[in-house]
């Protein structure tokens, strides 16, 4: 009996975004792994040219590339970048986020609101639009927004975070439906608790551990490498006939 090939991303070319560490770092190395060429990003080149490192020392492809999702300029230069150097792009993970301020609701900063909505909505919609005409140019791709179970439950203290993330599953939607008559497939991808630096602030207080692990029937907070294999799935032809779909992968959170 032959092996499935649903998986193998041979040839493609992915983009992910916040790809330096936790989650995103997970993903690169997981898609590399399966054969794409990842372009590996985040605001800063010394931690994208780390993980880049890696997976070419592992036996993959990988190019660093420095962009701050929340700067228009820089997703314009790095677009304009992936045409001249690849002429394609065929799977892009917006994983990119911030979540500056940790406070009841009503003590929302409003540097920290806009620097929130900047990123996390504005970055991944122009992102998407971007890596999108790249994907109609070239017969289609596959989009993946890794939102939050905030997006559906908000977090206590985390309102702004929570509000963009609802925003970013609806942008799913919208893509989805929009995208479909080029080829182009959009899903998002909703993480649980992740024992991340990004979640350290959870992760790291015994007293909130202990009472998010009261929701979680798993009973364990999740390792980035068990967020990786549910967007392989939606990058590769496993998941060639599901869009607009929000993936949760939290445990049974939400269930």
């Amino acid at each position: 009996m032959s092996k499935t090939h649903l998986f193998d991303l041979d040839g493609k070319v992915a983009f992910v975004s916040g790809a330096s560490r936790g989650i995103g770092e997970a993903i690169a190395k997981l898609l590399a792994q399966q054969g794409a060429h990842v372009i590996v990003s985040s605001r800063k080149l010394e931690g994208c040219q780390h993980v880049a490192d890696a997976i070419i020392a592992d036996g993959g492809k990988a190019t660093a590339v420095a962009c701050h999702i929340g700067e228009m300029e820089q997703i314009t230069q790095v677009f304009a970048g992936i045409r001249e150097q690849f002429g394609r792009l065929d799977i892009l993970v917006n994983n990119a986020a911030t979540n500056p301020q940790f406070c009841n609701v009503l003590d929302t900063d409003l540097g920290a609101f806009q620097k929130t909505v900047d990123v996390n909505i504005r970055g991944y919609f122009f992102m998407s639009v971007e890596a999108g005409k790249l994907m109609r140019d070239n017969g289609g791709g596959s989009i993946i927004n890794v939102a939050s179970i905030n997006g559906i439950s908000p977090g206590v203290f985390q309102g702004i975070y929570s509000v963009t993330k609802a925003a970013v599953i609806n942008m799913t939607k919208v893509f989805a439906k929009e995208c479909a008559a080029f080829g182009i497939r959009c899903n998002a991808l909703l993480p649980g608790l992740t024992d991340t630096k990004f979640a350290s602030a959870l992760v790291k207080n015994d007293a909130i551990l202990k009472m998010a692990l009261a929701q979680i029937p798993l009973k364990r907070v999740a390792d980035p490498s068990e967020m990786a294999g549910a967007v392989l799935f939606l990058a590769s032809d496993a998941s060639s006939y599901t869009t607009g779909v929000s993936l949760n992968v939290d445990g049974g959170f939400l269930s």
